[in-house]
């Protein structure tokens, strides 16, 4: 029998070749790792081979890299435009730790005043692998990338005026709590805290492969057009998949495990320093959960973890916000399950726009918090001139919520003189526990105006299954509810509601 070559070996890791490829004329030219230095043996650092097998398939024109089967210890890996990266099947990348091994992350790029977004957001060359204005570029493949060197760590904003920067739920954390959360800057000297950043860049794919601890963010995307991610598993100890001011983008058939911290968000922060809308994103078929870290991988979903480190149950959902500078535009979320954790958020709280928004075909279970929240808030995290942004035109449709925490019923809070516009709850069914008091029913929630959007701000919300207050233009239609034990509260409550419409509806008789 005739010996297979290493070059024979790695293109038969790819069942059906290089055609099924996000950019198939990158199958032209194969580089192998492995001919450039790496070892895959999980002792040796392996980033300059790699980064020279992506240096080498740029020269050409474009290619593709091959990582084979191995371990691969990596520092920062830089990709290039034209260059798609292919992760065999048991093929992993694992981060690097620069406390234990030699060598360190690229640094935080200068030029990103941090003053409105916190150091994560503004930052991407310190990541396991960044592009940087990269244009037809792919990760794909089985293998993995495991996040083990990395922190999820980070300083927050530099921001002047402190309202709203933190949840509220935060309120009873000590100086040194904040300070474990929120390290100097200089601290974060040589880390990696991202799994994958991309700061603006068009063209870019994302397919197949796994994310185990991705740090701070397992992909930050910022600026970038023309986006698809596709077939991911993500088992994340924070954001799953951030969108930031993003425009042209796909994510679906995606599986985001993140307890500690949104799975997939939609974000236009000032990162890029000027306001820009998240604008043409399509989120779908795409499982969410707040499991403990790494049992969704493994299977086992485990529920021993509690509380998320804003001290409110665990989070792992699909939200637009909290960054909102610029706004969101023609955003569709469909065919979405989340399960144990917080349900879906839509919030602008920085002067930014919210409209043409779709969500329809939900199903949560072991929902940690509001099963929906739409929140029109005067944060302001923003230059001087930056005012109160708006909602309308959401369409929320065939949802169905379940084992729903009773303290938080679906909630729409718009601001006074500022409602909430134009929004449909058609084909809801939400599911309680039940249990609310009297005194529960009586409680009148502050405006908390400049709070930072959280179901929890409110406290204990005064009805069980909608609560709605500075809305102008609601259509119920087939909004139904049930709690399991008795609710002293009443199941709607509508305070300054106006052009309300209500079909179907037993709860409203």
């Amino acid at each position: 029998m005739m010996a297979m070559s290493r070059r024979d070996v790695a293109l038969g890791l790819i069942a059906g070749g290089f055609a099924s490829l996000p950019f198939p004329a990158h199958a032209a030219r194969q580089f192998d790792v492995r001919d450039h230095g790496a070892r895959g043996d999980g002792r040796t650092i392996d980033s300059a081979a790699i980064n020279a097998a992506i240096l080498a398939a740029s020269a050409a024109g474009g290619g593709t890299v091959i990582v084979p089967r191995g371990r691969y210890l990596c520092f920062s890996l830089r990709l290039q435009s034209r260059v798609t990266l292919l992760l065999a099947d048991g093929a992993v990348i694992e981060a690097a730790d620069p406390a234990r091994h030699a060598g360190r992350y690229d640094l935080p790029e200068d030029g990103i005043d941090q003053l409105y977004q916190d150091f994560g957001h503004s930052h991407w060359h310190n990541s396991l692998i960044w592009g940087d204005n990269v244009e037809q570029v792919a990760i794909t493949g089985a293998g993995m990338i495991h996040g083990v060197g990395l922190t999820r760590d980070g300083p927050g904003a530099r921001w002047k005026t402190q309202a709203g920067e933190r949840p509220l739920s935060m309120a009873q954390m000590t100086d040194a709590d904040i300070a474990r959360l929120e390290p100097d800057a200089a601290k974060m000297h040589g880390l990696g805290n991202k799994a994958i950043a991309l700061k603006n860049g068009r063209d870019i794919r994302l397919s197949g492969f796994t994310i185990l601890k991705g740090g701070h963010f397992a992909i930050l995307a910022t600026g970038t057009q023309r986006l698809t991610i596709d077939g991911l598993s993500i088992d994340t100890d924070r954001d799953g998949i951030d969108l930031d001011c993003v425009r042209d983008v796909l994510v679906e058939r995606c599986r985001v495990n993140s307890p500690n911290d949104d799975a997939i968000v939609v974000k236009s922060s000032y990162a890029l320093g000027r306001a820009i809308a998240a604008e043409n994103i399509l989120i779908r078929d795409c499982d969410v959960s707040g499991y403990d870290m790494g049992s969704m991988l493994d299977s086992t979903r485990g529920t021993t973890q509690q509380v998320a480190p804003d001290q409110d149950r665990v989070t792992g959902r699909i939200k637009l916000g909290t960054e909102s500078n610029g706004g969101y535009r023609n955003i569709r979320i469909e065919d979405c399950r989340f399960t144990r954790s917080r349900g879906l958020a839509l919030e602008t709280v920085d002067g930014g726009a919210m409209e043409h928004i779709v969500a329809r075909r939900l199903t949560l279970r072991d929902v940690t918090t509001a099963p929906l929240f739409l929140r029109l808030g005067d944060r302001r995290r923003g230059p001087q001139d930056t005012g109160i942004g708006m909602i309308r035109d959401v369409e929320i449709s065939e949802v169905d919520a379940r084992g729903i925490d009773h303290r938080f019923p679906a909630a729409l809070a718009g601001l006074p003189g500022h409602p909430i516009r134009d929004v449909v709850l058609r084909d809801v069914h939400l599911a309680y526990a039940g249990g609310g008091t009297a005194q529960d029913a009586a409680r009148r929630p502050a405006e908390l105006a400049d709070a930072y959007p959280e179901p929890s701000m409110f406290g204990v919300l005064p009805s069980w299954a909608l609560w709605a207050r500075h809305v102008e233009g609601l259509t119920l239609d087939r909004f139904t509810a049930t709690t399991k034990a008795p609710d002293a509260r009443p199941p709607l409550l509508l305070d300054d509601v106006a052009r309300l419409t209500i079909r179907d509806t037993p709860l409203a008789d």
